[in-house]
């Protein structure tokens, strides 16, 4: 889909030639920038109970008279922040998405004007309500027609909305990356096929990627991920991308992705009933990918890399048993008590790999626990950080573009939950507190660099009617990636 800005001039909206005129309304205060014709068509609506001034209403209207667009709408924003803007373009769009309209034009007739951080949340919601999973589903409705939506913003706000139209653009395709691999079946997204991904990414985007097998997992004594990965046929792939923004000496910002391309639990098996949905437990590797899209697209002056360890949770005669005990890379033992908890596993070896490119922050990212679901829901990732700076730098960016996550406590007493009698740590704890204490079983491999981590379980996918993968944390990792960048 392309993305334009143009500058509103007085009196100018009936006489935009195209397909749709969305027009966001404010829930209080005055209609700003409206002509008469257009003025007239919402006076019209409101006298006939069709809207009301209320946030989430909209309407529809046909050829209205005396203006040039095709169709007419009008939604209603609950306030004039970004988030709630971009809400309301994405209802608008989805009355207009699936019919004849090739072309849009978004108007803001609240005060004050649209600036950057509008326009990037509304691009970003452009192309999540208009993204259609095709790829195994040939019968599904045809995609949106809908190629390209012009932005109308006010005069002196047109250089610093082309940033946001432009960030907002890559991100919205980083987040439609990261959803497409994760709606993929797990017979097809297979961690040989993430290693392809990863290739192909590179090889279009100018990035080095570097896929490691299991010999060489071996010989870096990853003891903990080629635990989880022994009952698979599926062989084990570590993914290692990286993109040189900065300069050749300077640390790179360090992104860990959870590859779990099916999770049956293992020997602990999973109850059947929604184990179709461990398909999108790889949804830490989509993101970590989906922001490597976005991040090589919008080229900020950093340094990053990404490592993804991904393989299949699986039951069989070489499976790893409850109460075995393995070496992970970093010489710690750890008592597998519930094979179930292999992700981190996998991911501290992942955290142990880090170390060799002097990292200034490593976050890992990981549809981690149904914990940190019960804790949050389904609208804020956990976050769980050992350093302050960095804490407040993800809550920042994950403000600015609605992609929200919520700091989490990492008291040293969460940690006795973890003690084993054979082993240095166990995999898990008691029930009480599961995010946590998961989380500080991942803080014990990333002492000797600023650490973070993401837990995604309630944010990566949704269930029901809406099935499917979400995208999330692309879009805060990425503005984080260049807020940090500058």
């Amino acid at each position: 889909m392309d993305f334009n800005l143009q500058l509103t001039t007085a009196s100018s909206l009936s006489k935009v030639a195209t397909d749709a005129l969305l027009v966001v309304l404010q829930a209080s205060g005055a209609a700003h920038g409206l002509d008469r014709a257009v003025e007239s068509a919402l006076e019209a609506a409101l006298e006939a109970g069709d809207l009301e001034l209320k946030p989430g209403q909209s309407v529809l209207l046909h050829r209205p008279a005396r203006i040039a667009a095709t169709r007419l709408v009008f939604v209603v924003s609950a306030d004039a922040s970004p988030k709630a803007v971009a809400k309301a373009v994405a209802s608008g769009l989805s009355l207009i998405k699936g019919g004849g309209s090739r072309q849009a034009t978004v108007a803001w007739a609240g005060d004050p004007a649209l600036t950057q951080d509008h326009v990037q949340l509304a691009v970003m919601a452009c192309r999540e309500v208009t993204y259609s999973y095709r790829l195994t589903k040939p019968s599904a409705p045809a995609p949106s027609g809908l190629s390209r939506v012009t932005f109308r913003v006010a005069a002196g706000q047109e250089a610093a909305c082309k940033v946001g139209l432009k960030r907002g653009v890559a991100m919205g395709e980083g987040v439609s990356y990261a959803r497409e691999l994760a709606n993929r079946p797990a017979n097809h997204c297979t961690p040989t096929h993430l290693a392809l991904e990863a290739r192909q990414l590179a090889k279009t985007w100018g990035l080095k990627a570097q896929v490691l097998e299991r010999k060489d997992a071996e010989k870096l004594g990853m003891g903990a991920f080629l635990a989880v990965a022994q009952g698979s046929e599926q062989p084990p792939k570590f993914l290692v991308l990286e993109y040189q923004g900065g300069g050749a000496k300077a640390a790179p910002v360090v992104l860990v992705g959870k590859g779990i391309t099916f999770d049956t639990g293992g020997i602990s098996l999973k109850p059947a009933a929604e184990m179709d949905e461990m398909k999108f437990d790889m949804g830490g590797a989509a993101s970590v990918l989906g922001t490597f899209r976005a991040i090589a697209q919008l080229k900020p002056k950093i340094n990053l890399v990404g490592l993804i360890p991904a393989c299949e949770n699986m039951p069989s005669g070489r499976a790893v048993k409850p109460g075995d005990v393995v070496k992970s890379m970093s010489g710690q033992t750890i008592e597998i008590l519930n094979t179930d908890a292999e992700g981190r596993l996998i991911l501290c070896d992942a955290l142990t790999y880090a170390q060799r490119f002097k990292p200034a922050a490593v976050i890992d990212i990981a549809t981690l626990t149904g914990a940190c679901v019960i804790a949050l829901g389904h609208h804020r990732s956990g976050m769980y950080s050992t350093d302050e700076a960095l804490a407040g730098e993800l809550t920042r960016s994950g403000e600015q573009t609605a992609d929200l996550c919520w700091r989490m406590p990492l008291d040293d007493e969460y940690d006795e939950g973890l003690k084993s009698n054979f082993a240095d740590v166990a995999n898990v704890g008691g029930r009480p507190g599961g995010s946590i204490t998961a989380a500080m079983f991942l803080k014990r491999f990333a002492s000797k660099y600023p650490w973070a981590h993401l837990d995604i379980a309630g944010t990566a996918w949704k269930s029901g009617a809406a099935k499917g993968g979400t995208g999330r944390p692309v879009p805060l990792l990425t503005q984080f990636l260049l807020n940090r960048a500058g």
